[in-house]
């Protein structure tokens, strides 16, 4: 951030909080000639408590309320804000820490910071904004559980200025996306990359809906022909192929090849490579051997409540389903299902879809009830099972510890820096009996401490 930038945070704060505000740097600089001025935060408070972010992360400061709010949201997002024609979430950090809040006036003003991470701009709401603050970078301490009531994955360090502890947060870590964070990611969590299948392996027999081998190494010219494959995926269709779905991806492409087709230069021609991909009843009601082979890979488990991670699930189909199949496989426990999309349209409608008659004759026949109308839907234990809400699996979760996550085609359309970072908090979120779903071609890296069990064409993933 430039100086022009920063006399205007420090201008906003003067205006906007009654008094004079300047960073530190040259009284730093007074009391040590030595010491050199290379790290600059805005601080403020939660909880009476000292807190900093980085100074190149905040765009301006801000007070203003009657946000707009959004349906299906989780707890800590207020709504949206138009900052001069810019639609920008409304974040409560305090909520997201699981810091009271004092119950709000709707007409109340909030303090807020306007952060810029990446291409992306958040507000956060804080109870009081502070002050610029400059100091070394050399002086910032690696984080303590102790230094704060929050997570410690989300502090950057703490630091000392003017006879305060500041803890400094990491607010890539807590709001960019996850592909933005990649330098944070790869030092804090060692993401170890699968590596390739060994040259020379058996090409797979089996139909593309199954994991394939990989196939044989190609010619040079052919593998050029890949690249092109993978980037004609990525601009027309944002698939990303990686070690993820590289052995089914490869296998597609000698049968791409057999078919005398070379570039994929539309959108059609991306449908055309990608349609054996996708999983069985991909956004359709399920048949009852594909329910059937979830029921036998869910673990067992005696716990009063079944929590499950379900992002990507579209306009819900694949909820109810799941939603059904937990409901059998668990009878005793409360389920609870975190169904969480970006197309807002079909989140928002999912709780109220209406349920086709012929699925009473099939096996959700238990799961529904019939209207005075006629019509069916699903009866008020499933329904009350499932929370469906707006968002995006390369943000920050605060969901809690899992026993099922099902994410099925979901890491395949995200970046590869961001498959590293769900496939993290997979990791990081689920208990130590619990199982991941992913896409049929898809699968997780066993460097990364997966062991899995198939049935059929379905495989369940757990931390060995």
């Amino acid at each position: 951030m430039d100086e022009i930038s920063m006399k205007s945070i420090n201008d906003q704060l003067s205006e906007q909080f009654g008094q004079p505000v300047s960073d530190n740097s040259q009284e730093l600089n007074a009391k040590d000639s030595a010491s050199v001025v290379d790290f600059k935060m805005v601080t403020f408070s939660l909880a009476e408590k000292d807190y900093a972010i980085d100074i190149m992360h905040v765009k301006e400061i801000a007070k203003a309320g009657r946000f707009t709010y959004v349906p299906n949201t989780l707890p800590f997002v207020l709504g949206v804000y138009n900052l001069r024609g810019d639609i920008i979430p409304i974040l409560d950090l305090r909520l997201f820490f699981n810091i009271d809040v004092p119950e709000r006036d709707e007409n109340q003003l909030e303090n807020l910071l306007i952060l810029s991470i990446g291409d992306q701009n958040f507000g956060v709401v804080v109870d009081k904004i502070d002050k610029v603050v400059g100091v070394r970078k050399n002086s910032i301490q690696p984080p303590h559980p102790l230094f704060g009531d929050i997570n410690i994955k989300y502090i950057y360090g703490v630091v000392e200025a003017n006879r305060r502890l500041y803890v400094l947060l990491d607010i890539t870590r807590i709001f960019a996306s996850k592909a933005s964070a990649e330098e944070a990611q790869a030092k804090k969590l060692h993401v170890e990359h699968v590596k390739a299948p060994a040259a020379g392996s058996p090409a797979s027999s089996a139909a593309p809906a199954t994991k394939a081998a990989p196939a044989a190494p190609q010619p040079k010219k052919e593998s050029v022909d890949l690249h092109f494959i993978e980037e004609g995926l990525q601009n027309y269709k944002k698939f990303t192929v990686s070690d993820i779905n590289r052995d089914w991806v490869n296998f597609r492409f000698s049968e791409w090849q057999k078919e005398g087709k070379k570039l994929i230069q539309n959108e059609n021609d991306g449908d055309n490579f990608l349609k054996g991909f996708w999983s069985a009843h991909s956004d359709s009601w399920w048949s009852k051997e594909y329910a059937d082979a979830v029921y036998k890979l869910l673990p067992d488990n005696n716990a009063k409540q079944i929590i499950v991670w379900n992002p990507g699930c579209g306009k819900g189909c694949e909820s109810y389903s799941l939603a059904c199949v937990l409901t059998k496989r668990y009878p005793d426990a409360k389920i609870r299902v975190y169904s969480q999309d970006i197309d807002l349209l079909k989140v928002s409608n999912a709780s109220l879809m209406s349920v086709p008659s012929d699925l009473a004759g099939t096996w959700y026949g238990e799961y529904l009830t019939q209207k005075a109308s006629g019509e069916y839907t699903f009866n008020q234990t499933i329904k009350e099972s499932i929370m469906f809400e707006y968002h995006d699996c390369k943000n920050t979760n605060a969901l809690p510890m899992c026993d099922v996550i099902f994410a099925r085609d979901v890491l395949s359309m995200l970046d590869k820096d961001a498959q590293d970072f769900v496939i993290s908090d997979f990791i990081e979120k689920m208990k130590g009996n619990a199982v991941a779903f992913v896409g049929e071609n898809e699968a997780l890296p066993s460097s990364m401490g997966f062991g899995e069990t198939t049935v059929g064409t379905l495989t369940a993933y757990n931390k060995e």
